[in-house]
């Protein structure tokens, strides 16, 4: 039941992902056809990396490894979120609804957690 948590988490990570991408790419071209590539490619690389990692790590893989792990590349997003992201949107809307929806964004992966756990 927890793989199913994590594939619902990275999928709901994916639709902002995905809308992030393929917007400026339509709106600076005006091809849908390109910005739907451009959105596929990006989409799957999380798949194929995914894959690669762990055709690397498959020997060590352990409940300890999967805790270090999924550790890692949270504190990753949250870093970047936090430090690179927010301050960038804060530039452009100073209104409080970039905090806002970093929390609410947070609260929806780690409610798809709960519902899943």
């Amino acid at each position: 039941m927890y793989h199913a948590a994590i594939a619902v988490a990275i999928a709901i990570h994916n639709i902002p992902e995905g809308i992030a991408t393929s917007v400026p790419i339509y709106y600076s071209t005006g091809s849908r056809k390109r910005a739907f590539w451009v959105s596929f490619f990006s989409g799957i690389t999380e798949p194929l990396g995914a894959v690669i990692g762990y055709l690397i790590l498959r020997p060590f893989f352990n409940d300890t490894m999967f805790g270090v792990l999924f550790g890692l590349v949270a504190g990753i997003m949250v870093f970047i979120s936090i430090e690179e992201l927010l301050p960038m949107a804060r530039e452009y809307e100073k209104s409080k609804a970039t905090i806002i929806g970093v929390i609410i964004g947070m609260m929806v992966i780690a409610l798809s957690l709960l519902l899943f756990a």
